[in-house]
């Protein structure tokens, strides 16, 4: 692909960055202040603007990604560069101190004079009551129009252990910026301090407070979606399901990006990608067994939802990526959602990893799906 079309294609929408570390780190999700925190290679006062086509790997493709894109391979040299323990040799505490993509992220930015987005939105935190505590939403409403927008309740990712609001801040903002909807982030209890099914029950008790208080927040209670990447997909997909369930509101659409939908660490996928970064097998291990009660709760559908009851979900976007053990039950979960007579739209993505989808001030495949998630979901809104 020639340099200028990736420049061209890199800055197609101004802030779609980073995001990403749905299984790779970040500090604890318990905080209840609405700025992002990320390690400390942010931007520096440079005014030489570069742009993501200079940025290129320093090494050959690794040997479990021969196909890489060449930015998205980039990423995956300066993670580990940091050279952090791996996750499954540290502890929850631990771990959720690594590096994360979106550290590496800023890295190449700074070194590139890449500058920082811009998003036309206000954020807000607020604290709601839950089984057991309390939880924080960030809540981002933007900044032009009075409203009542569409509503988009979002889930991070990082294996119900790892990860927060704000390593996925950039995330939330873009879905707000772009799609012009309040998007509510929701910091959810991690384990293993909180076992299954903590993660989805509080998932579930904001996403009641936003049907309940979508006015209050400039939204329309009738137009609420959810969405999520990771184990963030997998809440997104259990939000809906628990909500037909219980008979309240059904959100009009669900965007599950690379979702955990699966329990058999056997599928091509998984063989294909058992060493791949940053989600390789052995991490994958550790998130279960830190969430998990017993191993045999993997069966349990509100983790292996391709056994779920699907039916009469509304229309859903599933996002997969090749270099990812969780291709095959992305994948899986579209055909099954299918089966059910859901209304299913799904990509994949070559040549990119797990967490690519926040990417896109360097990586264009990136841009391509998130302008494919922020389509579907005004399609949706547009119902």
């Amino acid at each position: 692909m020639k340099n200028l079309f990736l420049k061209q294609l890199s800055f197609a929408i101004t802030g779609v960055v980073l995001t990403l570390t749905a299984c790779n780190g970040g500090s604890t999700n318990s905080s209840s202040t609405d700025s992002t925190t990320v390690h400390t290679d942010t931007l520096s006062g440079d005014t030489l603007a570069g742009g993501p086509d200079q940025v290129k790997p320093m090494g050959p493709a690794p040997e479990w990604g021969p196909g890489i894109k060449p930015q998205m391979h980039a990423v995956i040299e300066k993670l580990a560069s940091y050279k952090d323990k791996p996750i499954p040799e540290l502890t929850a505490v631990e771990a959720r101190k690594n590096h994360t993509p979106t550290d590496a992220v800023m890295g190449l930015m700074k070194e590139n004079h890449i500058p920082m987005p811009v998003f036309n939105v206000d954020t807000a935190g607020k604290e709601i009551p839950v089984t057991g505590g309390n939880i924080h939403l960030r809540i981002y409403t933007p900044k032009t129009g009075n409203g009542p927008f569409p509503v988009i309740v979002y889930y991070h990712g990082g294996g119900f252990v790892i990860a927060n609001i704000d390593v996925y801040d950039a995330s939330a903002k873009v879905l707000a910026d772009k799609v012009g909807a309040v998007v509510v982030s929701v910091a959810y209890r991690l384990a293993p301090e909180h076992k299954f099914p903590t993660a989805h029950n509080d998932s579930f008790a904001a996403y009641q407070w936003v049907v309940k208080n979508a006015a209050s927040i400039k939204g329309d209670p009738k137009m609420i979606a959810v969405a999520g990447e990771s184990a963030g997909g997998n809440l997104a997909l259990n939000m809906a399901i628990m909500a037909r369930d219980k008979g309240i509101a059904v959100p009009k659409h669900i965007l599950a990006v690379y979702p955990v939908a699966g329990s058999d660490m056997n599928t091509p996928s998984y063989v294909k990608n058992a060493a791949a970064k940053p989600l390789d097998k052995p991490m994958m291990m550790w998130f279960v067994k830190n969430y998990l009660n017993n191993m045999a709760e993997g069966k349990d559908p509100r983790i292996n939802l391709i056994a779920a009851n699907l039916k009469r979900l509304p229309s859903t976007t599933v996002i997969t990526a090749e270099y990812d053990p969780l291709q095959s039950e992305g994948l899986m979960l579209a055909d099954k959602l299918r089966a059910a007579g859901v209304t299913v739209d799904n990509k994949n993505y070559d040549g990119v990893t797990h967490e690519f989808f926040g990417m896109g001030a360097l990586v264009p495949e990136a841009i391509a799906a998130e302008t494919y998630a922020v389509d579907q979901l005004k399609k949706a809104f547009s119902k």
